[in-house]
């Protein structure tokens, strides 16, 4: 016997459940059409009432988005009850976790993002425990999904937080600093928290065993890995500054900084900037995303037993 309750309906894992009606691109498409509405209504009247609207719509339109598509095409069976408070509950434990640890804990410093890392990525996976601890189900398509879905819900509060601050100016509400902001870290959010905790609970779900959370030598490497992912996507811009610093600094650059004096970047350098730090962000990504597939495929290949548990009606 497997040791789970609920366990009459069984699921081979190589094609997931059954197939339910796609909502997604529905999802993805409404909200964003709605965003750019009030993006054009709140621009036309100066209706500063409407910028929360921006605010919501533009920070949770992406992470949701990613959870519905996960949620269709591999865990149909665990019910949107549990997908939601991963998403709601797991999301606000994980943003609230962080920002006490990280006030009390950090400090400006050469090594701050490796403990922004370690912290967040703690706190994730201890909201995604606290979330599922009651839910009898194991193996790496759930925690692949589960843990997609407090990542996401840490990422839409997050960027919500990101855009308030955006939208303020010694000027007033800056509605273009807003929407930059949004569509930024939207475009960047399935890569980002997204990814790292999708890998960390793959692998604490896949450990598991009858019901109970193990920390395994797989489990803190796991962590200890999309920290390290987590903490060079954070600090690739002063890597990239580093890297300009390094490659092009003239002479007289070095004798005004010398003299407490920030010189000013030339061109080339803005643009080499740039460079070096959208290629280190793509670098990091690739290697989240190769690190995932690479899960898949194991999992894929790996026996099966006899019975998969299903979630809890």
């Amino acid at each position: 016997m497997s040791g789970y309750r609920n366990t009459s309906r069984i699921y081979d894992r190589r094609t997931g459940p059954a197939a339910q009606p796609v909502q997604w691109p529905r999802v993805l498409l409404a909200g964003s059409a709605l965003w750019v509405a009030t993006v054009v209504v709140t621009f036309f009247t100066a209706d500063s009432n409407l910028v929360p609207t921006i605010v919501l719509l533009g920070s949770f339109l992406v992470p949701a988005t990613v959870v519905v598509r996960a949620y269709e095409r591999h865990a149909a069976d665990l019910g949107p009850d549990r997908i939601l408070a991963c998403f709601g509950v797991g999301g606000i434990i994980g943003v609230l976790g962080a920002s006490v640890l990280e006030t009390y804990l950090l400090s400006p410093s050469v090594w701050m993002y490796v403990g922004v890392g370690l912290i967040e990525e703690a706190v994730k996976l201890g909201a995604l425990v606290l979330v599922c601890r009651r839910l009898r189900v194991s193996g790496l398509r759930y925690g692949l999904v589960l843990g997609a879905t407090v990542g996401a819900g840490f990422a839409a509060f997050e960027s919500a937080g990101y855009a308030f601050n955006a939208v303020l100016s010694v000027q007033g509400l800056s509605l273009r600093d807003l929407v930059e902001t949004e569509i930024l870290r939207g475009l960047v959010a399935p890569v980002g928290h997204i990814l790292w905790t999708a890998i960390a609970g793959g692998v604490l779900f896949r450990e598991r065993r009858a019901g109970r959370f193990r920390v395994t030598t797989p489990v803190v490497a796991t962590y200890l890995g999309v920290s390290l992912l987590h903490a060079l996507w954070d600090s690739m811009g002063g890597i990239a500054v580093w890297l300009v610093a390094r490659s092009t600094t003239s002479d007289w650059q070095r004798a005004l900084f010398d003299l407490g004096h920030m010189p000013d970047p030339t061109t080339e350098q803005v643009h080499l900037y740039t460079f070096y730090d959208t290629a280190g962000l793509v670098v990091v990504s690739l290697g989240g995303l190769l690190w995932l597939r690479v899960l898949a495929r194991r999992d894929r290949t790996a026996p099966i037993p006899a019975q998969f548990p299903s979630a809890p009606a």
